[in-house]
């Protein structure tokens, strides 16, 4: 991929951010970031852990950056796991604790992209962190539990994985913004997911298999949904519930206008297109396979 270098005068803010290069780096930082849960080294971490069961170990590196806290605080973060989803991780931090965690997925993550060959020259990276860092340094973080908790990790040694870490705290604070406009709008933690379905191709399977939410409670957010006019008595998603949908990700993106704004509109299109040789690297390697399209709710 050939990059022209961006001006110097172009990496600070260049007035109003646009609400479009938002959403194209939003969207680049979480592509870019999506990897960690779906590569095997991932796995492969966790049961030198101790931990073989994949939904405990998403969690416990998920939230590993916020401590040895209690489920309940992680199901709080999460937003749209069911409690018993959640509740699944207790004793994670009995096998290793939060520490060890972290340094796994660090590990995790420098080995995944070595593996499938992530093509990112050291000017292009260096070039990437002189974008991103002013950003996480800059960034407002009330409000922003896993973002916070994510600035607050100690970058590794390793260039690439430190990139990486950058990244996952841009990805983590559009996902708390995200929370927020959530609760505003009325969405709770299973109707957000069942409208999230119904508007996108998050596969409903996957979404309940990893979620936990029962029958009982899908059906109850549904008719939740169903009565707002978001759905019809199909469960098909209707034109209110696409409009609603996209309100919702204006809004995040209205949110997230001030996280980009120390490198303006420029800065972030640029960012966005220095960091796509990691996602470009894993589809190419059919990691994103079986999610394809998948964007997760928060």
């Amino acid at each position: 991929m050939h990059l022209d270098p961006l001006p110097a005068s172009a990496r600070t803010g260049d007035g109003p951010m646009d609400l479009n290069a938002v959403r194209t780096v939003s969207h680049a930082v979480s592509a870019a970031h999506l990897f960690i849960y779906l590569a095997p080294e991932t796995a492969e971490q966790a049961a030198e852990l101790g931990v073989t069961d994949r939904g405990p170990a998403y969690l416990a590196f998920r939230s590993a950056a916020m401590g040895a806290v209690p489920w309940q605080v992680t199901l709080a973060a999460f937003y749209n796991f069911s409690p018993r989803a959640v509740r699944a991780m207790a004793g994670v931090w009995d096998a290793a604790p939060p520490e060890r965690w972290q340094a796994a997925r660090f590990l995790a993550a420098g080995r995944a992209m070595r593996r499938v060959g992530v093509r990112l020259t050291e000017d292009h990276r260096a070039e990437a962190r002189s974008l991103i860092d002013p950003v996480v340094a800059g960034a407002d973080y009330a409000g922003k539990v896993l973002a916070a908790a994510n600035a607050s990790v100690g970058l590794p040694p390793d260039p690439l994985v430190a990139l990486w870490q950058q990244i996952t705290v841009a990805r983590e604070w559009r996902g708390d913004a995200h929370l927020v406009v959530l609760a505003d709008n009325g969405l709770g933690p299973c109707d957000c997911l069942v409208l999230h379905t119904a508007t996108g191709p998050l596969p409903t399977a996957l979404a309940r298999s990893t979620r936990q939410w029962d029958d009982e409670e899908w059906n109850a957010a549904t008719a939740r949904l169903v009565a707002r006019g978001w759905l019809d008595s199909d469960a098909v998603v209707t034109d209110a519930g696409r409009a609603a949908r996209e309100r919702i990700d204006v809004e995040t993106d209205e949110h997230c206008a001030a996280l980009w704004a120390p490198i303006g509109n420029a800065g972030a299109r640029r960012f966005a297109a220095l960091i796509a040789p990691i996602t470009d690297a894993f589809t190419a390697a059919g990691t994103f396979r079986s999610v394809r399209g998948r964007s997760d709710p928060a």
